[in-house]
């Protein structure tokens, strides 16, 4: 599958509410496996699809909990592609994190976010889909989910710096 190009700040569309997808189509799973392969491609944890240039509800993320044994195998990041993903249940518990983004390269800031979301939407097959996530992968969902509405982290960073070549935080 093509990568797509990833745009970055300060293109218009990273500032849009993004359209809803009235219908999942081939050319909506077109869009969700390239968007897959350029997030790997980055590399980074999430993307949205106006992350490249296209203003319409898409987001995919693969993350893998870390684990809690220190002498077990690293667990295979689980993939989410969801269509018109909404979160309808935030938890009142917060927790300030650290995050880049793969359209605003350069920066990282510290986002205090929910610690648990449930996240509504459609899968590539246009069924409905109900995720409950939290710690790092509830924060992916609300940072793609933002960005569906125009948001970038930066909005929202408590304080934000240029990174230094030995900073490292998977880009969203």
């Amino acid at each position: 599958m093509p990568t797509r190009e990833i745009v970055t700040s300060p293109a218009p569309v990273l500032r849009s509410r993004a359209h809803k997808v009235r219908e999942v189509t081939p050319e909506t799973r077109q869009l969700l496996e390239d968007m897959v392969d350029t997030m790997r491609a980055a590399p980074g944890v999430g993307l949205a699809a106006p992350q490249v240039g296209v203003s319409q509800r898409v987001i995919v993320v693969e993350y893998a909990e870390p684990n809690e044994e220190p002498d077990a195998a690293p667990q295979a990041p689980r993939l989410y592609a969801m269509v018109n993903p909404e979160i309808v249940r935030r938890s009142s518990e917060t927790v300030a994190g650290t995050e880049g983004c793969l359209s605003i390269p350069g920066y990282l800031g510290t986002v205090e976010r929910a610690e648990t979301v449930t996240v509504r939407g459609l899968n590539r097959f246009g069924q409905p889909v109900r995720i409950k996530a939290s710690g790092w992968l509830a924060r992916i969902f609300q940072h793609e989910i933002d960005h569906l509405d125009g948001v970038l982290f930066i909005d929202k960073a408590l304080k934000t710096w240029r990174t230094t070549e030995d900073e490292h935080v998977q880009a969203e």
